[in-house]
């Protein structure tokens, strides 16, 4: 009986490690380049060309599977006839607030891409509340200053990143499997950046994604404004 439970024990210690075996978590890692229309050559990522990169789930893999993160509160505010921060990723349902910092009125709004919302007019020292609850681009603007842009990405993955000074692009810790890679770019077209989107298989082995190029430009497009039509150039001077 003794050496037949330390046959049983041995049995066990020698299955245990394969039963406990699970996938590894990859550091997966992307080099970006950026083509400036009427530019010589190709040139490497610079800061004016923000770029974010992320990683959505595959149906088709479980093993992928991709638990939402927790939304969260953020803010944007307006000053200076600016949006500050310019750019922010936040997790599917989270509550961004819009407050104006500025002395005059403002009238946020975004009914092209993403999240569709309009906040109306108010006044200074003033906050409005927005939750998106959409997943996508959300571009953000003012219906009295033209001059006035940002973006919201809302995401229902926590596998995402942006891109550093060098062009260089890091996630880490993202579980083996098949996912769909994302590509947003500031002054990219949209088409062109719905055309990298692709499937790719993350693996210990494979977890570089080789060089990614964008075409981009350093202004911001034009734009109407709420109601689709141009912006006009005699706004009141209150505002």
């Amino acid at each position: 009986m003794v050496i037949s439970r330390a046959i049983v024990m041995l049995s066990l210690l020698t299955i245990a490690p394969l039963a406990w075996t699970s996938p590894q978590d990859v550091e997966v890692q992307a080099q970006i380049q950026v083509i400036h229309p009427g530019a010589e050559k190709v040139t490497a990522h610079s800061p004016s060309s923000t770029v974010v990169l992320w990683l959505s789930g595959v149906s088709q893999d479980p093993e992928a599977a991709i638990a939402t993160p927790p939304a969260g509160h953020f803010r944007m505010a307006q000053k200076n006839k600016g949006f500050s921060p310019h750019l922010l990723v936040v997790p599917l349902g989270s509550m961004v607030e819009f407050p104006n910092l500025d002395h005059f009125f403002h009238n946020v709004f975004s009914q092209f891409n993403g999240k569709r919302f309009d906040l109306g007019l108010y006044e200074a020292g003033s906050t409005k509340d927005v939750r998106f609850d959409h997943e996508g681009v959300s571009y953000i603007f003012c219906n009295i200053h033209p001059e006035m842009g940002a973006v919201i990405i809302t995401l229902a993955t926590p596998y995402f990143s942006v891109s550093a000074g060098s062009g260089h692009i890091a996630l880490h810790n993202i579980p083996e499997g098949t996912y769909e890679l994302h590509v947003w770019a500031e002054g990219a077209d949209i088409k062109l950046l719905d055309a990298l989107t692709r499937r790719v298989h993350i693996t210990p082995s494979q977890g570089d994604l080789g060089t990614i190029q964008l075409v981009t430009s350093d202004t911001i497009p034009p734009h109407k404004n709420k109601f689709g039509e141009d912006y006009r150039p005699d706004q009141p001077s209150t505002y």
